[in-house]
């Protein structure tokens, strides 16, 4: 390395006086008595004033060298783990599947947890006679979430396999927090679907009202392109490692992922395991646990997992989740698209400020940037935390997000409220992105009839009529309005910025893509 030559550093005299230098220091050690008569012999004051100058200027020298090589050693770490991809791994499935259990599971197999911070799980859980509980408290970190045994916030946590740093977002299954699960489905890239395989708790979740269904379709709507399935619970009593069981649930799965739009053959993985003991997840499953399983084991499907890749020059586009204050502003989101670095000059939207960059954390590290993908924190200066609100997008200047209160939608409604029309002047929520905003059906522009779209010759197609009023099941094309402005993209340009779901009294109604906005300039469309 250069840094390891002096003469790139100091010119031809200093060198000379660094070779006297070392001489004499090599004399000092070698010949102290020496030394004793050199100091009587000479004026104490002027080579010592000399000396102290040499010294302090090599001193200085090597400072300089240890820093930059300090730095060069940063930097190629830096490289190094930019190697390691990052994914988003959300754990969704009804409630008591064992979303959290195999979550922590998965924190103390990749060495994230220690065995003495599991024995005091252990003994919480058994004073509050929840003695299977134990492994969720990694992940349920708050006092409500123990007691009762359900998640409400999203949890998250890190690990790392051989090519992969991955973060776990642990969703809750309950469906009073469906929305919460929204907010963690929306930064994620892959799911992991847990599924029990207890006699009873399976059917509960995949029935009418369960909320198997519900995250599937709320999964595949917000851009979650790949499914692991794992069924769990298969050391309970009642499956003890049942192939027939296994088969069954399958069996019942695959159809209902297909409507869901999902390839099965390529975007879905199943496989057994028990997230209370760990078994099929590190290591393959062990052939006197479950003779029938020749398959691989969760770690080795994680890793292996292939995910669309995202454009690191592209326009950065960072939906806000949270913020916070900490010697300036600080913003967490996932960075959809492009790369942030230090010093950065962007925008918020829809506000329009003008910000600076001073800091980015990724997990709990320090970074000098950031690309797509990555869950991030942002230290921004030059806006109050007050002044940004969760839904706002950190966007570029050059090409900065747009911010409307209409825009037209094509929506697959899934299930209206009961004795509900959806026609203009319908009202629900709308979850786009990190939005979470109240809207209403100002028009309904066309219905797509799907299949018949499919069998006639598109030359052919008759004009469509304005529907009224749509059912269960239609597909239709409309026009959305909300009331405060949000940053939205047509789902062709920013697919995250362009999916949508809306709900109504805790019930997913229809889910749907952005297909027109505004012309720019302009927030709504001319009446």
């Amino acid at each position: 390395m250069e840094h390891d030559d002096p003469s790139h550093h100091a010119p031809p005299p200093a060198a000379q006086n660094d070779g006297a230098v070392d001489d004499w220091a090599a004399r000092d050690d070698a010949e102290p008595s020496h030394r004793h008569d050199a100091d009587a012999a000479a004026p104490p004051a002027p080579p010592a004033e000399g000396v102290n100058g040499i010294q302090s200027s090599l001193q200085a020298m090597e400072l300089q060298t240890n820093a930059a090589a300090h730095e060069d050693v940063q930097m190629v770490a830096d490289e190094e783990e930019e190697k390691k991809r990052h994914l988003n791994v959300v754990f969704i499935g009804h409630v008591d599947a064992g979303k959290s259990t195999a979550g922590g599971q998965i924190l103390f197999l990749s060495g994230q947890v220690d065995d003495r911070t599991i024995q005091k799980y252990e003994k919480e859980a058994k004073d509050k006679s929840r003695e299977s509980w134990y492994m969720a408290y990694i992940m349920d970190t708050n006092e409500e979430e123990r007691l009762k045994g359900k998640t409400v916030e999203v949890g998250r946590a890190y690990f790392e396999t051989e090519n992969t740093r991955f973060t776990i977002l642990d969703a809750p299954g309950h469906k009073s927090y469906v929305p919460n699960m929204i907010s963690g489905a929306s930064q994620a890239d892959i799911g992991v679907l847990v599924i029990s395989a207890r006699k009873g708790e399976f059917e509960t979740g995949y029935e009418r009202g369960g909320q198997t269904r519900e995250h599937v379709l709320l999964a595949k709507t917000l851009g979650v392109a790949k499914l692991i399935v794992v069924i769990n619970k298969m050391d309970e009593p009642t499956v003890q490692w049942s192939k027939e069981r296994y088969d069954e649930i399958e069996g019942k799965m695959v159809p209902f992922l297909k409507s869901s739009g999902y390839n099965v053959k390529r975007d879905v993985q199943f496989l057994p395991i028990s997230g209370l003991c760990g078994a099929n997840m590190k290591t393959r499953m062990d052939k006197s646990i479950c003779s029938w399983w020749d398959g691989p084991c969760l770690f080795e499907v994680l890793d292996r997992i292939e995910v669309p890749l995202r454009d690191p020059r592209g326009p950065v586009r960072m939906p806000i989740i949270d913020k916070y204050k900490d010697m300036g502003t600080v913003v967490m989101g996932k960075l959809e698209s492009g790369t942030i670095r230090e010093g950065d000059s962007l925008l918020v939207m829809p506000n329009r400020s003008n910000v600076k960059v001073i800091g980015i954390n990724l997990d709990e590290k320090k970074v000098r940037r950031a690309g797509p993908g990555e869950n991030v924190r942002v230290k921004l200066s030059g806006i109050e935390e007050d002044d940004i609100m969760a839904g706002f997008v950190l966007s570029s200047v050059a090409n900065s997000v747009g911010a409307f209160t209409e825009f037209n939608a094509q929506l697959q409604i899934l299930e209206l409220l009961d004795n509900a029309i959806f026609t203009a002047g319908y009202k629900a929520v709308l979850h786009i992105h990190s939005v979470v905003e109240e809207c209403e059906i100002v028009d309904l522009i066309e219905e797509i009839e799907t299949k018949k779209m499919k069998e006639t010759d598109p030359k052919k197609k008759k004009p469509k009529r304005k529907p009224l009023f749509v059912k269960n099941g239609a597909a239709v094309v409309c026009r959305i309005q909300v009331n405060n402005l949000i940053c939205i993209e047509k789902f062709s340009d920013s697919p995250q910025l362009g999916r949508f779901t809306l709900r109504s009294e805790g019930k997913t109604i229809a889910v749907g893509k952005v297909v027109a906005v505004p012309p720019a300039g302009r927030t709504a469309f001319s009446a």
